[in-house]
């Protein structure tokens, strides 16, 4: 698999999980003040905003590190 992918998945899947968590915090806290269990359309875009920023650094980090640990082709074998 090619490295971009690689990191394309993780990235996305780390964003995916963190988006969700904030999501289900901003609806418990807004649960706890108001009481109702209203889905207010201003906390899906937040969601959204911060799937993308938590993605684009995500991303960055897992190419770098994609990259950078991949075995060099003319490296020589390490023996124990």
């Amino acid at each position: 698999m090619t490295p971009n992918l690689k990191a394309c998945g993780q990235a996305m899947l780390t964003a995916m999980v963190n988006a969700i968590l904030a999501v289900a915090l901003m609806l418990l806290v807004e649960f706890a003040i108001s009481g109702t269990f209203v889905v207010p359309r201003p906390y899906l875009w937040a969601g959204l905003l911060i799937w993308a920023v938590i993605f684009a650094g995500q991303f960055w980090r897992q190419r770098y590190l994609c990259k950078h640990c991949l075995p060099r082709q003319d490296a020589p074998p390490i023996d124990h």
